[in-house]
């Protein structure tokens, strides 16, 4: 059986080209599956059938493997006999009849309001550090992904107005208000300044996403915020915020920028989280 797994990931890495690292993951889930059959004295793979595939997934379950593991390497498992179907090793693959976990989402972190603050209070007045607060204020104010922020020109913003114009996923067009303090940092910003795009680097180019990454992740280890925090973090802030004070999923979606409301419905998730650590700090039944 493992002679075949070797054979297998060969054909992987000769035929299929995979990467040394999926190889590799292969190789180890599909081991896990020679250890169990071991256990259940089966010591040919056409002897394993699908009631043994499925106890094999519930003792994962067992072991507390998490769904996304064990949707791993399920997958694994359906490759590998998918090639011993096409060796004539076995005459069906078992595999594919069994039942994936569902994922559990996983809601992204927020920051707080006064963690927003921290990282939008100046240090100086130097041209860049009025370049990092109003990219921030941009970020947070018009809860942008950070791929609209670098991509955006300097005639996209209507500062009398109070909105910019992005460029958003899939090419859509989508006009966003900014909030007051956004429009005065970009005022302050924006003197002298002649380029074409919005935000630039030192060198006087379009500045990149990962400048701005680091910019962000510097910043809020500076001012001592313990979560590794991101541009994509900020934009979760914006829309959290944005919802808790609205109450209205609908422009939350709007303002964002999703095509579809489901996109935008983790966040009334993210707000139930807010409203379940209020009422555990407060609430006199939650006291323990």
């Amino acid at each position: 059986m493992r002679n075949q797994i070797k054979q297998f990931i060969e054909h992987l890495a000769i035929e299929r080209r995979y990467s040394m690292h999926t190889q590799k993951s292969y190789a180890l889930d599909l081991a896990k599956l020679v250890e169990f059959a071991s256990a259940q004295s089966i010591h040919r793979w056409d002897e394993l059938n699908a009631e043994q595939l499925n106890l094999f997934v519930m003792q994962m379950r067992h072991d507390n493997i998490s769904s996304r593991s064990i949707r791993r390497r399920l997958s694994a498992i359906r490759g590998f006999f998918a090639y011993l179907l096409t060796q004539g090793e076995i005459s069906e693959n078992y595999a594919l009849g069994i039942k994936t976990p569902k994922l559990t989402p996983k809601l992204p972190e927020v920051l707080s309001y006064e963690q927003v603050l921290q990282l939008l209070s100046p240090r100086d007045n130097t041209w860049q550090e009025l370049r990092d607060v109003a990219m921030i204020e941009v970020i947070y104010s018009c809860g942008l992904r950070v791929s609209e922020l670098v991509g955006l020109n300097t005639e996209a913003v209507d500062l009398k107005g109070g909105f910019v114009q992005v460029l958003g996923k899939g090419q859509r067009l989508r006009h966003v208000p900014l909030g007051e303090s956004a429009i005065a940092a970009l005022n302050t910003y924006l003197k002298n300044h002649q380029k074409s795009a919005l935000f630039v680097n030192k060198s006087g180019e379009r500045i990149g996403v990962r400048s701005v990454q680091n910019m962000i992740k510097k910043r809020a280890q500076l001012v001592g915020i313990q979560i590794s925090v991101h541009p994509h973090l900020l934009r979760h802030a914006a829309a959290t915020h944005f919802l808790q004070s609205s109450h209205d999923l609908r422009s939350t979606q709007e303002f964002l920028g999703h095509q579809s409301i489901k996109s935008t419905q983790v966040y009334t998730h993210l707000d139930f989280l807010e409203l379940s650590k209020v009422y555990d700090q407060h609430h006199p039944r939650a006291k323990k």
